[in-house]
């Protein structure tokens, strides 16, 4: 006996009776006729009207059942879903802010506006990298060895996005296929939209989102691209730089700029023949720091080596970060830093807004080309273009 089920675009069908085997399958024309039970290939007879076009038994249409639109929320469910740790509030609350629609401005603001006095109870740690030296995996086992410690960790993966749509490729919740598991864990991908360095422009709001909602280990993990990594530095407490060793001169390839924003260096694959080379690049860096500022005052920035695959070096560089926040919270810096980096934010959020106001403005819009020829051609200087475009806006 069988019960029979077929598809056909747009509808599900399905027969309510049940039928004999032996008449919803059929031999195969290469089968012989008076073959026995030796032959035991079937092929099963078509649905009338299914997308085979082999004649078949009646069905009866049932049509899909609509998908119903999600509820808007209001102002007050957001922050009090948030505040409740609602994960899927929490989601929805950071999609209002990243939404881009002038619509969703001023209620996304509003909710972060009511939620501040609930934000800044956690340690914020920027997370960077070459592609290739495991962050992801990293992170997992980080964040999984937290919540066994009885935080609650939220992961910012910014990921890089689609040069065809634009939108965020979301490899980080395949990669950290444990952590996204855990209740006690939220990840969170955002596209990077090209962004140098990889942060998004509100990548700040999340974060505040994700501190009301009760999450006080923040991981803020990058694209790794090498350049403007002074973003991901404004907007966390601490800055761990990823390492690989055993790729030719340790020091070659490393820029002294980015080495000066960590607080520290984590030398990465540190298991079995690679051991030796990754304690050997760690002294290397450590010697090399002797030389550098410290990106942080009173703090000395040092290296270590770790193992993401065997978790070796993980609860020691939780340590670390561990003393760093006792040790800056005690002199002061830790708060002066927040301070001075909601202020930058402040700035950046102006600098952006005079930038698209200048570059949507009509005026500006209906020299460019001709100022852009003459400056290719050679016929004005690019100061002069420069002030030529400005008192265009201005005027």
């Amino acid at each position: 006996m069988a019960f029979f089920f077929g598809y056909s675009p747009g509808h599900y069908f399905q027969h309510t009776k049940t039928i004999p085997m032996n008449e919803i399958t059929r031999k195969p024309d290469w089968v012989p006729a008076d073959a026995g039970a030796e032959f035991t290939t079937s092929v099963m007879i078509g649905v009338e009207g299914g997308h085979d076009g082999i004649p078949g038994q009646a069905s009866v249409a049932v049509p899909r059942r609509p998908i119903p639109r999600r509820r808007r929320l209001s102002v007050d469910e957001y922050v009090a879903g948030v505040l409740a740790g609602d994960r899927n509030i929490v989601a929805q609350a950071i999609t209002l802010v990243e939404s881009n629609a002038p619509a969703h401005f001023d209620m996304a603001q509003e909710v972060l506006r009511q939620l501040i006095p609930n934000t800044g109870n956690s340690i914020r740690v920027g997370i960077t990298g070459v592609p290739g030296v495991g962050k992801s995996t990293f992170i997992e086992v980080l964040g999984l060895q937290l919540c066994e410690l009885g935080h609650k960790v939220a992961v910012l993966a910014v990921d890089p996005s689609s040069t065809v749509t634009h939108g965020s490729i979301l490899g980080d919740k395949t990669r950290m296929e444990l952590l996204s598991r855990d209740i006690r864990a939220f990840i969170r991908p955002s596209p990077s939209s090209g962004t140098l360095g990889g942060v998004t422009r509100k990548s700040r709001e999340t974060i505040l989102i994700c501190e009301a909602a009760g999450f006080d280990a923040i991981l803020v993990e990058t694209v790794g691209v090498g350049q403007s990594e002074t973003t991901v530095r404004s907007m966390v407490d601490f800055f761990l730089l990823l390492m690989l060793a055993g790729a030719g001169d340790e020091l070659q390839g490393i820029k002294k700029g980015i080495m000066e924003l960590a607080d520290a260096l984590l030398v990465n694959k540190a298991d079995g023949d690679n051991k030796v080379r990754a304690n050997a690049a760690k002294a290397d860096y450590n010697r090399a720091l002797h030389y550098l500022a410290p990106a942080t005052k009173g703090w000395h920035t040092r290296a270590y080596t770790c193992s993401a695959a065997n978790g070796e070096g993980i609860e020691a560089i939780w340590k670390v970060i561990g003393d760093f926040r006792q040790q800056t919270t005690a002199s002061g810096v830790f708060e002066k830093r927040r301070q001075r980096q909601t202020l930058d934010w402040v700035y950046s959020m102006v600098e952006e807004h005079l930038r698209a106001s200048f570059f949507s403005h009509s005026g500006v819009d209906s020299i460019r080309a001709e100022i852009d020829h003459a400056v290719i051609e050679g016929h004005i200087p690019p100061t002069v273009a420069a002030q030529m475009l400005i008192r265009k806006y201005e005027g």
